[in-house]
């Protein structure tokens, strides 16, 4: 045992209350228009939280193997098999090709097989392509440089896989107020919309614990595979329909995930244990 104890309540409630106090303010400047700029800054300020978050965790913790471990986890480029992130990014244009096959089924055309000319939305003028990479950069160094693994911390990957995406999915949804967001845009199409994206995070949260844990708990390797997600979901010019369909897809590719991976996501030899599960790797 390392000494070291998580404290996941405490992570995420300052991770949620500074989040949602600066998307909020950005919600309410969004529709000024002469305001974009600051709301821009405050929805990257919120964006930056879990990161920060993480990182001050971390750094104050006066835990050797907390710090070391969030350096391997950085750095630690060994770490990662690029067997397991290939067939992560497979595994996952093959759920964008089946969701849109079978979305034809319904009447969606078969153009959606094309990439858009731009990003579906921009931020006071700037595309999304920045944000995008943000999110994958920002996002991961928050989720796997502490929050994930404190949850795992007390329960088994697949629980811990249940609890984060909830947690995951919850902290997006002021951006459904922020105006010129993408999530502004599926509220304006429908309830039915926004609630599909909520929905939809819980089984990608299955995913990404997949990709971490088969890659030694490797930050790179979920910011990659974030990366390719995001990317597809923004290039390939499916409808938002198709994005309902794709929900059932990707859910269905979790349950397969987890039933070929059930040793991995319901042991728990790592509870209690996870700084002390890699004395074998070196940096």
């Amino acid at each position: 045992m390392n000494g070291y104890k998580y404290k996941p309540i405490r992570f995420y409630i300052i991770c949620f209350a500074v989040t949602w106090l600066f998307w909020i303010s950005a919600a309410v400047l969004s529709s000024r228009s002469d305001e974009n700029g600051i709301s821009m800054i405050l929805m990257l300020l919120g964006l930056f939280t879990p990161a920060v978050t993480a990182i001050v965790t971390v750094a104050t913790s006066k835990s050797k193997a907390l710090k070391n471990d969030l350096k391997r986890k950085l750095v630690g480029f060994y770490r990662i098999k690029p067997l397991n992130i290939l067939i992560a990014v497979l595994s996952f244009a093959l759920i964008v090709v089946c969701s849109i096959l079978l979305s034809l089924l319904f009447g969606q055309s078969a153009d959606q097989f094309a990439f858009t000319e731009d990003f579906s939305f921009s931020i006071g003028g700037t595309s999304a392509l920045l944000t995008i990479l943000l999110a994958s950069v920002i996002e991961e160094l928050g989720w796997r440089g502490y929050g994930e693994d404190s949850v795992a911390s007390y329960f088994t990957w697949f629980t811990e896989s249940i609890i984060f995406g909830c947690i995951w999915a919850l902290w997006h949804l002021p951006l459904f107020w922020i105006e010129g967001t993408y999530h502004y845009g599926l509220r304006e199409l429908g309830i039915g919309y926004m609630l599909n994206f909520l929905i939809s995070v819980v089984p990608m949260g299955f995913l990404t614990t997949w990709v971490y844990v088969k890659n030694n708990r490797s930050m790179l390797a979920c910011i990659i595979f974030h990366l390719f997600v995001n990317t597809m979901q923004e290039k390939i010019a499916m409808t938002p329909q198709t994005k309902c369909v794709e929900t059932i897809v990707v859910t269905i590719a979790a349950v397969i995930v987890v039933m070929l991976n059930k040793e991995m996501f319901f042991e728990k030899k790592h509870i209690g244990n996870i700084l002390s599960e890699k004395k074998e790797m070196r940096l």
